[in-house]
């Protein structure tokens, strides 16, 4: 049935399928939909959608369920026939229908299953038709019990063939047949002993081990699950060479003997089936199964051949070890002759089986439903074939054809049934009957006149999601009759079948390679006769997910870190996800293992984590992937190896010649102790670059050969460099030489531009095409130029060239431009139409309406209206707004100052003019402007600034003019910016802490260039600032300082009080009280009894002062001085005298210091004179022995020296306190 193949909507979301075979007159078959919410109430005719098989085994233990299911518009009503007639299941308490179907239960319980056996055909009608079912025959599973009978013993000699053959009850389906033993054990079959497949158990010879009681034959009925037996066989195999006559007869007492075959080695025979030919018939699409099964000893092997032919590749296989041949889905070419050959060592037999091949009915063409609209034609084909070739009938409605009324617009040509000119009201269901002697087909399908406007049905701003680079499908199902016509639009183009379009027959439009630029929102329009109607869906072309930062390749020792990177380039609006995979299985689960978002680290490595790592990094619409290999060497690996470059790969060979490509093999190197991590194959191109290597490719390290994709007429030689951990080897020598033949251009010239360079004159440019891109002799471009949407093209053919200059063109017109490679063996692809424009020149039209809005003195504000498109003759680029100052209007003279231009964008209308003069005369233009240059200029517009503020006074200078009075003097600014109206001067004093005192002004009159500043206090510092005014306001103050006159007259008292001083090492405080004015009073200081001058300090204001720089142990003459504004002296204190400490530590050594020198020169003195003195007393009297002074004295140093020998020998005790040992 057909019925199966019908496509219904979801939700009104999917498509609808229309089939399109004919335009004009000739309709084909069309699905109705029946969602009720798209296409309310469209009549349909019934259509079987659900049927039970046609050969239907029941279960008698169960009920029995007949199904019948339908669809159409209005819902059908279903009747069933038994046998041919009509079958009234409401007068059967058994028997139920299912509400809204025709699905039959009957309730067989006190009921024998027979009863209900026999061929039901269901039939689905309503006002538009009646479909019929297929003839469902009803048949009761059947298992049968075996026959009783007696099974006696069977006495075989040894080596002889034997057959114990099964015979179960025929059952319905037939059952599975096995052989076992008592224990439910199955018998070990062989080449020797194996089960036919009738279940007959076949020897092909018998050996002593085979006498067994219990071969028993079970058979197994699906339907029911019981499972029956037949009676054990008993075999007995008898050595009668062995045994005597008197044995032999005991033993043979009550047993069947087989005994006429023979015993011995012998060439084997067959079976099954006998004789040496056979014949078989099987059905097309069916198994074939072909069996040989030999007698022999030694035990034969069987083969098989097709003579005259092969076995069917894919499709045969063997079982029963080699005995049983398998042909699936049998096709006429598998009939003929098949020869099974059975061989031992003794000789070989042979058995031919002839195969022939019928075919039940099978579809070439199954009638499709049809909708025409009125006064249409269409066809219902019934394309069938089999063998022997089917009979076709067609009925109507079920009732056969030609006892249908007769229908002039119907014409029955055997398998072809045409209706012309259809009317409304003569919609039917045909049936198409095949049959022969092997079965039949049964197909419905409905003819349904309707005249409906078209419908879409596709959701309506439907959104699509695409990869760049990728093929996209918009959906426009529709339905309609006639047949709508679907038309597509893009941004308000149409859209035609060409390279990047294709309108499919069902309405879809694919877009070939779906670019950036061709996403937006599309519109398609389905019409027919009865009208139009429309539907948008919206593309986006999204950017591919791209692995910018692949996983490389790691050699890590054992218990370190691995660390893989994964980095992604993706679609903003596609967040990609990230997946790790080892050796294309999950990641161990194991903490070590941690994945971060760009990466995989690896913590602790050890060496069951070597192998390949994956990652992928996939969103919805696409993904991405790469892989490396991770290698664990040991820690510290001993001994130490030498590692090197590997040697060049040798013995080159190509292989696998082809024009576009060859294999090429190589022998690797020695990798000295690094293993080889890939090859990197390089190529010469001796026609184009000789002497010129080229990277071609690169392969892993395990790998010896590689398919290199070649282009067109190059010669080629090929070397190969391998890679290790130290680097990269030398390269092996060139392998012979390939030369591929010529064709034609595969691609074009890229970066096709069109640019204009002149108002007549376009310059189409390109990238030329490498040798190696020219795929052959006599290189050219064909360079093809037309106005958009003209329909002839110009066209040149230019060689060694990258650019063509098109002269007498229009200005600024838009051209479609294509560049297409050519040779002598043909041209290049299809090329791609680039749009361009010629040439520019200048506008023609100035911006009208130009009006100036002054802001302030400062800034104006200029608008204009932007120039018509037509006169711009090329892309608008902007506006210039050209403005100039004319003279100040202070002023009568000209002082006009360069032009100034200021440049807006082709979009803006309205600009600012900044840092304008106040109070100034100006002129101004404007000017559209292109690539070519600038347009006409718009009247001059005149405008004047306001008054401003004006600038700072100039040349402004103070001087003295007595002790209370200073004189201001200035010139009057260099930027009036406005009538002048006055000068405003502040003054305040300041002392030399920068303390303010009172601030005062004086407003002064515009003429005024100097004022005099009276009864000011004298010696005092002012400060002052003066400003220029205009009715807008005041300007930037100039600051100026200055002091009034020191009185020369001694002052009335002291103008220093007490003066302090405090002497350190190097430093001296100064410090005093002073009623003079601040600001000029200094420390003076000079070395005592020097000729050197004075050195001045100045104090700033203070009252103490720091003197450093002073030489410890010098005396300094100080005093502090007052002067006036002309650095005279006024007043000064008397000079006091400081000495500074000596640093006795911190000087040379001190023996050289000339103080101490005379010290000891006066000590010595002393000492001499103290010795002079004793000697004269000493000789004057008193004397005491000297002796005794020795003896209460020990210490020789201080021993009195006597006369004779430079010592005293007495001395007066008188003495004793003025004697100094000399040491």
């Amino acid at each position: 049935m057909d019925g199966k193949r019908s496509c219904s909507l979801c939700g009104g979301a999917m498509m609808i399928m229309m089939m399109m075979m004919m335009i004009s007159h000739m309709t084909s078959a069309l699905e109705v939909p029946l969602d009720s919410k798209v296409l309310e109430g469209l009549p349909q005719p019934p259509t079987i959608t659900n049927q039970s098989p046609k050969d239907y085994i029941i279960d008698p233990r169960e009920n029995i369920n007949i199904f019948c299911e339908a669809k159409g518009k209005p819902h059908p009503s279903f009747s069933w026939t038994r046998n041919g007639t009509h079958f009234d299941v409401e007068k059967d308490p058994k028997v139920v229908m299912m509400p809204g179907t025709g699905n039959l239960v009957i309730d067989i319980s006190g009921e024998k299953a027979e009863v209900y056996e026999g061929v039901y055909q269901c039939i689905a009608r309503n006002e538009h038709g009646s479909a019929v079912s297929n003839n469902i025959v009803i048949r009761q599973s059947r298992s049968p019990l075996w026959s009783k009978e007696k099974n006696e013993p069977i006495t075989v000699q040894r080596g002889t063939s034997l057959i114990l053959q099964c015979r179960p009850p025929a059952g319905l389906p037939p059952p599975i047949i096995f052989w076992m033993d008592n224990n439910f054990q199955r018998l070990p079959q062989n080449s020797r002993v194996s089960q036919a497949l009738n279940g007959d158990l076949y020897f092909s010879n018998v050996i002593m081990e085979d006498t067994r009681n219990d071969y028993i034959c079970y058979a197994r009925f699906p339907h029911t699950q019981t499972i029956q037996q037949k009676q054990p066989i008993t075999v007995k195999v008898l050595d009668i060479e062995a045994m005597n006559d008197t044995v032999l007869a005991a033993f043979l007492n009550g047993s069947d003997f087989w005994g006429d075959s023979p015993s011995g080695e012998r060439v084997p025979s067959f079976l099954h089936p006998p004789g040496m030919e056979s014949t078989t018939m099987v059905l097309k699409g069916d198994t074939l199964e072909l069996e040989c099964i030999a007698d022999g000893l030694p035990t034969p092997n069987i083969s098989w051949t097709k003579v005259n032919g092969e076995l069917p590749s894919g499709r045969f296989s063997f079982y029963s070890f080699q005995k049983t041949l398998k042909i699936k889905e049998v096709t006429e070419a598998d009939g003929g002759d098949y020869r099974c050959i059975a061989k031992n060592r003794m000789g070989s037999s042979q058995h031919t089986i002839t195969v022939v091949v019928r075919a039940a009915p099978f579809w070439i063409s199954a009638p499709q439903n049809l909708i025409l609209a009125p006064k249409e034609t269409g066809n219902l084909t019934c394309d069938v074939d089999g063998n022997p070739k089917p009979t076709i009938t067609w009925s109507v409605n079920g009732n056969p054809i030609e006892s249908s009324h007769n229908d002039p617009s119907r014409k029955v040509s055997d398998g072809v049934i045409t209706l012309s000119d259809v009317q409304t009201g003569s919609s039917a269901v045909y049936q198409c009957n095949a049959s022969n002697d092997y079965g039949y087909l049964l197909a419905n399908a409905f003819v349904s006149v309707l005249a409906e406007p078209p419908r879409v049905l596709t959701s309506l701003n439907h959104e699509y999601s695409v990869i760049s680079n990728s093929r996209a499908l918009l959906d426009c199902a529709s339905f309609g009759s006639p047949l709508p016509k679907i038309t597509w639009f893009k941004d308000s183009q149409s859209i035609l079948n060409s390279d990047l379009y294709h309108i499919h027959k069902n309405g879809t439009l694919e877009i070939n390679v779906a670019q950036p630029q061709n996403s937006g929102k599309y519109t398609c329009i389905a019409s027919n006769n009865l009208g139009n109607k429309e539907n948008h869906v919206h593309l986006q072309v999204k950017e591919p997910t791209r692995i910018i930062r692949q996983p490389e390749y790691k050699e890590v020792q054992r218990n370190s870190i691995a660390v893989f990177e994964c980095k992604v380039k993706h679609d903003p609006t596609l967040i990609p996800s990230m997946i790790w995979l080892k050796d294309n299985g999950e990641l161990p689960d194991d903490p070590r293992f941690e994945v971060g978002s760009d990466s995989l680290t690896i913590h602790d490595v050890t060496e069951d984590d070597e192998g390949t790592y994956t990652c992928i990094r996939n969103t919805t619409l696409d993904q991405d992937s790469a892989s490396a290999t991770l290698t664990v060497v040991e820690a510290t690996p001993t001994p130490t190896m030498i590692l090197e470059q590997p040697d060049p790969p040798t013995d080159l060979e190509l292989t696998d010649q082809r024009e576009r490509s060859v294999r090429l093999t190589w022998t690797p190197g020695d990798e000295h102790n690094s293993p080889i991590k890939l090859f990197l194959i390089q190529y010469e191109d001796s026609l184009h670059e000789p002497g010129v290597w080229l990277n071609m490719t690169e392969v892993s390290g395990t790998s010896t050969t590689a398919q290199l994709e070649l282009s067109p007429y190059v010669y080629y030689s090929f070397r190969v460099l391998a890679l290790n951990g130290v680097g990269l080897s030398e390269s092996s020598d060139p392998s012979r030489q390939y030369r591929t033949n010529p064709a034609k251009p595969d691609v074009n010239p890229s970066d096709v531009e069109v640019s204009g360079t002149s108002p007549d004159t376009m310059t189409i440019s390109w990238r030329e095409l490498s040798g190696l891109e020219s795929n052959g002799p006599g290189l050219q471009y064909k360079v093809s130029w037309r106005m958009k949407d003209a329909e002839q093209w110009t066209t040149v053919t230019l060689a060694n060239v990258s650019q063509h200059v098109v002269t007498g063109t229009p200005t600024f017109t838009l051209y479609e431009v294509t560049v297409q490679a050519v040779n002598d063996y043909g041209e290049g692809p299809r090329p791609e139409v680039v749009l361009g424009y010629s040439g520019e020149n200048s506008p023609t039209v100035a911006p009208e309406n130009v009006k100036v809005s002054v802001q302030s003195g400062t800034e104006a504000e200029v608008h204009w209206e932007a120039v018509p498109l037509s006169s711009v003759r090329g892309r608008l680029k902007g506006y210039k707004v050209t403005y100039q100052k004319m003279r100040s209007l202070h002023k009568q003279d000209y002082d006009r100052e360069n032009p100034q231009v200021l440049i807006f964008s082709g979009e803006e209308t309205v600009g600012r003019l900044p840092d304008l003069h106040p109070y100034s005369h100006y002129r101004l233009n404007i000017r559209a402007f292109n690539g070519h240059g600038d347009g006409p200029s718009s009247t001059d517009q005149q405008f004047q600034t306001p008054e401003g503020v004006p600038g700072p006074p100039t040349n402004v200078n103070i001087r003295n003019l007595n002790l209370d009075s200073l004189l201001v003097e200035w010139t009057p600014p260099l930027e009036d910016n406005g009538h002048l109206t006055g000068y405003l001067l502040k003054y305040q004093p300041i002392n030399t802490t920068e303390e303010a005192g009172l601030l005062k002004e004086v407003l002064l009159p515009a003429n005024e260039t100097s004022y005099t500043l009276d009864k000011l206090t004298h010696s005092t510092h002012y400060k002052f600032f003066l400003n220029a005014m205009t009715e807008t306001g005041s300007g930037p103050a100039v600051t100026k300082e200055a002091f009034t006159e020191v009185d020369e007259a001694p002052p009335a008292g002291p103008m220093f009080g007490n003066v302090n001083s405090s002497v350190k090492e190097d430093h001296a405080v100064i410090s005093w009280e002073y009623l003079g004015p601040d600001g000029n009073v200094y420390v003076e200081y000079v070395v005592d009894n020097s000729k050197e001058p004075w050195k001045t300090e100045f104090v700033n204001g203070t009252r103490t002062f720091q003197i450093r720089g002073l030489k410890p142990g010098m005396s300094y003459r100080v005093r502090l001085v007052a002067k006036d504004h002309s650095d005279a002296t006024i007043h000064s204190t008397q000079e006091m005298l400081i000495t500074v400490p000596a640093m006795t530590n911190r000087q040379a050594e001190i023996a050289t210091q000339g103080w101490f020198i005379g010290l000891m020169c006066a000590i010595a003195l002393l000492i001499l004179v103290l010795l002079i003195v004793c000697f004269i007393k000493r000789n004057k009297g008193g004397k005491y022995p000297v002796k005794e002074k020795e003896d209460a004295h020990q210490d020789p140093e201080i021993q009195p020296m006597k006369e004779d020998d430079g010592t005293f020998g007495e001395y007066r005790e008188s003495d004793r306190n003025f004697f100094i040992p000399l040491r």
